[in-house]
């Protein structure tokens, strides 16, 4: 179990928003911590909304009750589960977009970007384009464009959805060290539950539409790497009760 210091409180988090048929309940008193240097994953059944929570963190979605308190001021990062790559900016170009619209690109953090391109391995497509590259390299390159500010806090929704199963796990393990060795904290939204347990220090159960919070794992795989932990004893066995616990009949 991480123990660094609690950087982020969720507390009692409850969401509400209209449709055509009414007022829908979309969260209902979650709550939970987050730890200097953790990686949690979010998991549940489809629309008990993983990824509003994600929209609520990173202050873009304000519409809601309960409490969200970071512990000091810190940045968030948010990458979307599609890399939107500009196809007319260069790799390096979209890198630092962001840099770009924030008004804080200079030599200094132009160079950190260059630096991290090349330290992940794409220091030959710098001047390339987007087409040239592969969904797998795309989506590396999208977690570079949002470490570019240097975020404290990393919020990934889905960031492996648009891949196929061989490449999710390559580019699982790349992601996953990024973040590991730029020693960033990380909560990502995901369906899979290969993926959450390779990844995370603690993964967190909603129930089905209202999201509550209906169990935390603690993830102790003695820090092993991405394709490691497949092999621990009781990988499976997590995997299968945490399936359990998302089971939508059993829920009811």
């Amino acid at each position: 179990m991480i123990k660094n210091k609690i950087i982020l409180l969720v507390d009692k988090l409850s969401k509400k928003y209209q449709d055509l048929n009414g007022e829908i309940v979309a969260l209902d008193n979650v709550t939970f911590n987050l730890y200097e240097k953790e990686f949690i994953s979010i998991v549940g059944p489809s629309g008990c909304g993983k990824s509003t929570i994600l929209s609520i963190l990173s202050g873009i979605d304000k519409d809601y009750t309960g409490d969200v308190v970071y512990k000091k001021n810190l940045k968030v990062g948010y990458m979307l589960q599609t890399d939107s790559l500009f196809p007319w900016r260069t790799i390096l170009d979209n890198c630092l977009l962001g840099l770009e619209l924030n008004h804080k690109l200079n030599n200094d953090s132009k160079e950190y970007v260059i630096s991290l391109l090349k330290k992940y391995g794409l220091e030959q497509f710098i001047n390339k384009y987007p087409d040239n590259l592969s969904g797998g390299m795309r989506q590396r390159v999208a977690l570079i464009r949002t470490l570019a500010l240097k975020p404290d806090i990393l919020l990934l929704d889905e960031p492996l959805s648009a891949l196929d199963s061989q490449s999710r796990s390559i580019i699982g393990k790349d992601i996953f060290n990024i973040i590991k060795n730029e020693g960033k904290t990380a909560i990502m939204v995901t369906h899979d539950l290969q993926e959450a347990l390779s990844v995370s220090d603690r993964i967190i159960v909603l129930t089905k539409r209202p999201g509550s919070v209906k169990k935390i794992y603690n993830i102790e795989f003695n820090n092993l790497d991405f394709n490691s932990r497949k092999l621990e004893n009781n990988f499976n066995k997590l995997q299968d009760e945490i399936w359990r616990d998302l089971d939508v009949d059993n829920n009811s």
